[in-house]
């Protein structure tokens, strides 16, 4: 790596609007610099609606000197030096391609650099982790996984199925992550994700984001030390090569409770019986490296859960 620090946090979430201010992610400043994904639609958006996300972010981000697009890892490594911010896009359901597999190459060319099948509930693709039943990947959903693996385009497990989530580290042929997904064996959340889905993604070579959601993590419990439990027993579980961070931090939690009142079919009794969800906020995030030397866990750990483990990822699957 170019910086023995720089900070990965595979999936946040700025508002889903076209006057969203990308400056939010200058929260995630510090010495080292840091490379954010951004969300740029999930499963009730067309895509009409992820290509506008899309416009709008990267005219905005351009336009900010504290801020670059990145493409290429080589990308992520020129920024790092000046302590930048580089930002890349990521989809939370396989619905904005509006089943047209062709539209996986012309999302990564906008900066689309994974996407997961399935959010929550079953579509074309797959099943979605609130299933009462989950069939798996579905004929398409295969040929989703394959197209993404030609096209360089990360393979992601997150919101998707049990069934799902363990067929799409049995057929990708590169390796697949969980971009923001917390350990079942820590707190038993239909979101969150088994032992065996942990160790068959790591056997991909893949890497499992750990989320900063307060309902993930606990009972509504968004605290650096519910975050780092979370850390721990992922790395107990699969090695601390395959850990990594997805806070799944949303900069407008306002707009996060409409969408919970506006699709109850998304966001069931699970999502809502503790009413606000509570998140860490990114500058607690960024703590969890001081947390980590603080535990002993050796300096080269640490440079892999910050960053490192999710950029030898990207670097084998990015073309």
């Amino acid at each position: 790596m170019t910086s023995p620090r720089a900070f990965w946090e595979q999936h946040t979430c700025l508002p889903l609007s076209l006057d969203a201010d990308v400056a939010d992610l200058l929260r995630y400043r510090r010495p080292g610099g840091a490379y954010v994904s951004v969300n740029v639609g999930y499963a009730p958006h067309s895509r009409e609606d992820a290509l506008a996300y899309i416009g709008h972010f990267t005219q905005a981000i351009e336009a900010h000197p504290d801020l670059a697009l990145a493409t290429t890892v080589g990308e992520v490594d020129a920024a790092v030096p000046d302590d930048r911010i580089v930002v890349a896009f990521d989809l939370e359901d396989s619905a904005p391609l509006a089943g047209d597999l062709d539209m996986v190459e012309v999302f990564y060319r906008l900066g689309v650099k994974s996407l997961l099948p399935s959010y929550n509930n079953g579509n074309a693709a797959g099943g979605g982790c609130l299933d009462a039943v989950d069939s798996g990947l579905t004929a398409y959903g295969r040929d989703l996984v394959r197209r993404m693996n030609e096209v360089g385009m990360l393979v992601d497990g997150s919101h998707c199925g049990t069934r799902t989530g363990l067929d799409l580290s049995e057929v990708s042929e590169r390796p697949m992550i969980y971009s923001h997904s917390a350990m079942r064996g820590v707190w038993d959340h239909a979101r969150n994700i088994t032992d065996e889905q942990a160790r068959e993604c790591a056997a991909t070579g893949g890497v499992i984001g750990i989320p900063g959601v307060g309902i993930f993590l606990g009972p509504n419990t968004a605290t650096l030390d519910a975050f780092v439990a979370h850390i721990d027993y992922a790395v107990e579980l699969v090695g601390p090569e395959h850990v990594g961070i997805g806070s799944d931090y949303s900069f407008d939690a306002d707009t996060i409770m409409e969408d919970l009142a506006a699709n109850p079919e998304l966001f069931p009794e699970e999502y809502t019986r503790w009413g606000t969800i509570a998140f860490v906020e990114p500058e607690t995030t960024l703590l969890i490296e001081r947390e980590l030397v603080g535990r002993g866990y050796p300096e080269e750990t640490v440079r892999g859960i910050l960053g490192g483990n999710f950029r030898r990822v990207a670097a084998q699957v990015w073309t």
